[in-house]
């Protein structure tokens, strides 16, 4: 593992050559043992301010805090088009089980709030809760594929790859692969039972123009847990990075760890 300097990140290099970059933040409270790990949305990296808003939170509470880089996302390796939800979920499983200690809860953004979906699933001894950010399992299938047209459809097919607007930066297209589709098809959760038996929080925007607010009842409809809170925020964006979303956010999180350590 690299040591980092100052303000810049650690890395920590997986069997298969992927480097990781993340901060770690220790725990400085033995009394609250229960640590937080961040997972960011498509494209996104862990310099945003939910990330950096639930860094300073857990500082200010002395506990452990994990933010980190998906393979093909910000400082870590690889590149975008040639990673998907397989490799991000690696990821997301990679950094549990060799980047934290003890309980954890996770918080996932959009896209982050299916692969810590699949880690809620896959590691229900080493997570004690879910808090999910405009969550989006499934979306490669039921939002990307759905809205692509007919000729957009073509050319991934035949290309590889299409672009399509950016609503945040229309000189930044999204580049839509037909491995990070394909791959989705190998991860769907909503379509059957979702075994999972832990707590589980959701703050949905009603104005997101990219996940519809109703994902979040068919994630509540799809969770075996009956512990389950949806917050709609009736102007709520995407983002939900206004002060006033990141005030929620970490209140739902700080009463979250509440309730799993009472």
């Amino acid at each position: 593992m690299q040591a980092p300097s100052i303000n810049s990140p650690q890395f920590s290099t997986r069997g298969d050559g992927a480097k990781i970059a993340f901060h770690a933040t220790p725990a400085r409270d033995s009394t609250k043992p229960t640590g937080v790990i961040f997972c960011g949305g498509l494209r996104s990296d862990m310099e945003g301010s939910k990330a950096l808003a639930l860094e300073a939170w857990c500082k200010t509470e002395g506990r452990s805090f994990l933010r980190f880089d998906y393979t093909g996302h910000g400082q870590s390796s690889g590149t975008f088009e040639k990673t998907c939800i397989s490799d991000w979920a690696q990821d997301t499983l990679y950094v549990l089980d060799t980047l934290t200690k003890g309980p954890q809860v996770l918080v996932g953004s959009s896209m982050g709030g299916w692969v810590g979906l699949l880690t809620a699933r896959d590691r229900p001894k080493r997570l004690k809760a879910f808090l999910g950010l405009a969550a989006a399992p499934d979306f490669t299938e039921d939002l990307m594929w759905e809205e692509l047209t007919a000729e957009q459809r073509e050319t991934l097919m035949d290309k590889g790859q299409v672009a399509v607007p950016n609503d945040y930066d229309p000189n930044d297209p999204y580049i839509i692969s037909k491995l990070l589709i394909e791959d989705g098809k190998n991860h769907l959760l909503l379509r059957e039972p979702l075994n999972i038996q832990m707590p589980v929080r959701l703050i949905q925007g009603m104005q997101d123009a990219d996940v519809p607010w109703k994902t979040a009842l068919k994630i509540q409809d799809a969770l075996a847990s009956d512990d389950v809170e949806i917050q709609f925020i009736k102007n709520g964006d995407h983002r939900l990075s206004t002060d006033g979303d990141l005030k929620r956010l970490t209140r739902t999180l700080g009463n979250l760890l509440i309730d799993i350590e009472e």
